[in-house]
């Protein structure tokens, strides 16, 4: 009896043991420095060195996406946009994406951070990137690995008749309880189904055109505050996060375009 005991002690161990192996061998991530990179990077920078580091940039995203046609993805500044030190540009890059450069984002040291939110695609397992450009040139990147696929190809959340119905509807709002000097956030977000040219028409079965929104500005008391330049794997109905620092009678102005040079506008007089 004892005996048998100690086998069933035994085998269940086992299978614990292989249960736990196979729960880490699920999460383990692969080499950061993949060819994708090593190729996007000498595209973008040339043989200018990039610093693998958090200590300026860092980025944030789900290990394992509920949905891969709406990632969402943080990316925090670390130092604060001063005069004499701040983050000029943000570059949002996707590995293993059709068109791995999902964003640049130009940024205004008057806007007292630098982080920037929004959603993405994804079309295979893949490294998400944020590259930092500082105001001298410098250039640090954060990166994270985000199991999630199909999400370029994926069908839009609503028949293409009601997408287009509703496109170019704008919404420009901030965070309440704003104080003068002290940076908050802020928010556009544009209807639009920002069509990748990857998805079929369940009725024709032929793919759907591509367009999507290619730039959005926004202006602080007329002063360019953001521009980002974006591609098809922003999801649909495209959302930034942003910051701006209250002066006092603020004003926000967002500016849209889109691959078809059709442009949208919303202005928000800010309440502080």
């Amino acid at each position: 009896m004892n005996i048998s005991l100690q086998r069933i002690s035994k085998v269940l161990s086992l299978c614990l043991l292989l249960g736990f192996s196979l729960q880490l061998a699920g999460k383990e991530v692969p080499n950061s420095l993949t060819a994708e990179w090593k190729n996007l990077k000498l595209s973008l920078f040339g043989d200018k060195k990039v610093v693998a580091s958090k200590n300026i940039i860092d980025i944030e995203a789900p290990f394992r996406a509920e949905d891969a046609a709406v990632v969402p993805i943080s990316i925090k500044s670390r130092i604060s946009q001063s005069p004499k030190k701040y983050i000029k540009k943000i570059y949002l890059l996707i590995d293993k994406n059709p068109t791995p450069v999902a964003g640049i984002f130009t940024l205004s040291q008057k806007a007292g951070r630098a982080d920037i939110e929004t959603r993405v695609r994804l079309e295979e397992y893949t490294f998400v990137r944020a590259v930092a450009e500082l105001n001298n040139g410098d250039l640090h990147m954060a990166h994270r690995y985000v199991r999630a696929s199909g999400g370029c190809s994926a069908p839009a959340g609503k028949d293409q008749e009601a997408a287009l119905a509703r496109l170019g509807r704008m919404k420009l709002r901030t965070e309440s309880g704003l104080e003068v000097g002290k940076p908050a956030r802020a928010q556009v977000m544009v209807s639009h189904p920002n069509f990748s040219g990857m998805q079929m028409d369940q009725v024709t079965r032929l793919y759907v055109p591509a367009r999507f929104v290619k730039k959005i500005e926004v202006f602080h008391s007329e002063e360019k505050l953001l521009t980002a330049n974006l591609d098809f794997a922003i999801s649909e109905n495209p959302n930034i996060r942003f910051f701006f620092t209250p002066t006092g009678g603020d004003n926000l102005r967002a500016e849209v375009l889109d691959s078809k040079n059709m442009t949208f506008e919303k202005s928000l007089a800010v309440q502080n």
